[in-house]
């Protein structure tokens, strides 16, 4: 008789959804392994599948790991059987991602899971920057009345460009967005090949050729050697004086000095920044500041309901890995 799956995941996620992924498989198909146990256990974990929720990384960054999420990364470590591992963000740029797959485990992200909402926090930003809201918000503080009239008075946003950099869930549900605002788009990612609804599609190479149109470049791509730092110094110089930059991607992809140096300087007229390079954002940084800055804390994907989507995936995921067919945004297939 095959013995049933093991299924690695942590304790709230065994309580929050352990009936409902039970009753996804037969009966006797799937056993459970909390990451608390097999942490606390000596020996390996025999864990075959593990998914790792919210609750394990949402409160770790890149420089600052929680005690959940380095537990977790601990009994994956020490689980030689595990096939497939189901992590919640739409990227997977961990380095434990790398040495998993390097041991032929399959990961799979969560990537569409957080298209809407990141695509809304970037519109509520890229509106709230254009009316100047930040600005009449410090003038509030300050009990001091100042209209925006005449020269002060926020462009339309018809007839803007934005240049949106990564074409995935995310960049496509906000081109939308900004279609309907009577915007037009630049895309750019890995190739040229037309994206919709970009009015056109440009390589990453190609990126310094369009900033000189751009009124506003957003970022909203995956890390890798091919992006990082794209958004520096030379980015902001070629854009028109008074552009913004949003950036929901990740904090590498910008370097900070010059993002920096761009709002101090007047050139960059504003920034939403839901990622930096190092979070928490150092509370030395001017940007905590900078009265045009919207500093989040990589909360753009946040929703009551972004937990149900990606478990959605999860659960489909499950169903193809039990039938032996192709994984949904499986990392290693990704385009």
């Amino acid at each position: 008789m095959t013995r049933p799956l093991t299924l690695l995941l942590s304790a709230h996620a065994l309580k929050t959804w352990g009936s409902r992924i039970e009753a996804a498989v037969p009966a006797g198909g799937l056993s459970f392994r909390t990451a608390e146990e097999a942490l606390a256990a000596d020996g390996p974990c025999e864990a075959d599948i593990a998914f790792m929720t919210r609750e394990v990384t949402g409160r770790s960054s890149k420089d600052n790991p929680t005690p959940e999420l380095k537990g977790f990364e601990t009994v994956l470590r020490k689980s030689p059987g595990l096939k497939w591992l189901q992590i919640h963000p739409a990227g997977a740029e961990r380095p434990l991602y790398r040495e998993l797959r390097g041991r032929g485990v399959k990961v799979t992200t969560a990537s569409g899971a957080t298209a809407v909402t990141v695509s809304h926090s970037t519109l509520g930003a890229l509106i709230a920057l254009n009316r100047r809201f930040p600005l009449l918000a410090d003038a509030q503080r300050r009990h001091a009345w100042e209209p925006r009239l005449g020269e002060r008075s926020p462009r339309d946003l018809k007839g803007q460009c934005a240049v949106i950099v990564g074409l995935g869930p995310i960049g496509r549900n906000i081109a939308a967005l900004l279609k309907m605002l009577g915007m037009s788009v630049v895309g750019a990612r890995r190739s040229a090949e037309a994206v919709e609804p970009c009015d056109r599609t440009i390589a990453y190479g190609q990126l310094l050729d369009v900033l000189p149109k751009a009124d506003w470049l957003i970022l909203c791509c995956p890390a890798s050697p091919l992006t990082r730092g794209i958004a520096n110094a030379a980015a902001f110089a070629a854009m028109p004086a008074g552009s913004h930059f949003i950036n929901v991607a990740r904090g590498e992809i910008a370097v900070e000095r010059d993002v920096i140096s761009a709002l101090k300087s007047g050139h960059l007229a504003g920034a939403y920044l839901d990622v930096v390079e190092r979070e928490p954002l150092d509370p030395a940084s001017p940007l905590w500041d900078m009265p045009n800055v919207i500093v989040s804390p990589h909360t753009a994907s946040h929703s009551l309901g972004q937990n149900e989507a990606i478990f959605d995936i999860f659960l489909d995921n499950l169903a193809r890995f039990r039938g032996g067919l192709g994984l949904r945004n499986d990392v290693d297939n990704l385009a």
